[in-house]
């Protein structure tokens, strides 16, 4: 008997025998952001960010922690220390810094033992991460909560059909949704195919905000933005390039495309205000 002959009392029956599976303990609920993406129809289930340090280390030391990836100059040498898993000499680290300049960096993570000596100006990562990128979206997704308010969710597994990838960082205020994307290597290393998954990414999920964010001090306008505007033009939008100050250029009302010159977090800053703002209703 198909579900067309049953009569309403044997599809009551049925139906009543049936049983919902248990909800998945990793599917993520709390906080307006994830339930947001829940709203749009998608079952986000957060992931844990591999970072070189227990999320639950002291407050003292995630403070000082965030506050040195506050500098450019650190974040290039932790990425070259998460390389280099077996040990490293601090001037291995990266060639943008000066030995001595290195070196304190070095001796910053031991006293905060995230890293430890293991020789003569040997030191070594205690628990290396995979890559650096978890750590940038630890770093942005705590400014945004203390500098701008807003709730975050890292590293969300959103399940949008025929959309692959994760998304880095959900955040929510102001009844606005936005999702950022972080990239930790040099415009060289972006594929194409990146910023096409990103853009598809943005049409599943359709955030008021989204920003596509660079930690590099090397200008976009060389492969970047020509990236978008080609796999824009593939997928028929048409954007319009319109930089908005220094290295942060808005693509539509809501997209965005920004690095880290001067610095990551005022670039970051610049995008919010300028799309929160052209978002807004004219008040004239």
């Amino acid at each position: 008997m198909t579900d067309d002959e049953a009569t309403a009392r044997e599809q009551e029956h049925a139906a009543a025998r049936g049983s919902l599976a248990p909800p998945s303990g990793a599917l993520v609920t709390q906080g307006e952001a994830a339930k947001m993406l829940v709203r749009r129809g998608f079952s986000p289930r957060g992931t844990a960010l591999d970072l070189p340090f227990a999320k639950s280390r002291e407050a003292e030391v995630q403070e000082r922690f965030y506050d040195l990836l506050g500098h450019y100059g650190f974040r290039l040498f932790l990425r070259g220390a998460i390389r280099l898993r077996d040990g490293f000499d601090p001037t291995e680290c990266t060639r943008y810094l000066d030995p001595r300049r290195s070196t304190a960096f070095a001796e910053h993570l031991v006293a905060l033992a995230i890293a430890e000596r293991i020789g003569d100006n040997r030191y070594r990562l205690t628990h290396p991460p995979d890559s650096f990128g978890a750590t940038l979206e630890w770093y942005v997704a705590r400014a945004l909560r203390e500098h701008y308010g807003f709730d975050v969710v890292e590293d969300v597994k959103f399940g949008a059909a025929g959309v692959g990838g994760d998304l880095d960082l959900v955040a929510a205020a102001e009844g606005k949704l936005v999702m950022l994307e972080l990239k930790s290597s040099p415009p060289k290393h972006l594929h194409s195919s990146e910023v096409g998954a990103f853009l598809d990414r943005v049409g599943a999920l359709r955030p008021h905000l989204s920003l596509f964010v660079m930690d590099t001090a090397l200008r976009l306008g060389d492969k970047v933005l020509p990236m978008f505007v080609e796999r824009g033009h593939e997928r028929g939008i048409r954007f319009a390039l319109n930089r908005v100050e220094h290295e942060v250029f808005a693509l539509s009302r809501t997209v965005y495309v920004l690095n880290a010159r001067p610095d990551l977090m005022l670039n970051l800053g610049i995008a919010l205000a300028h799309g929160i703002k052209s978002l807004s209703p004219d008040p004239w």
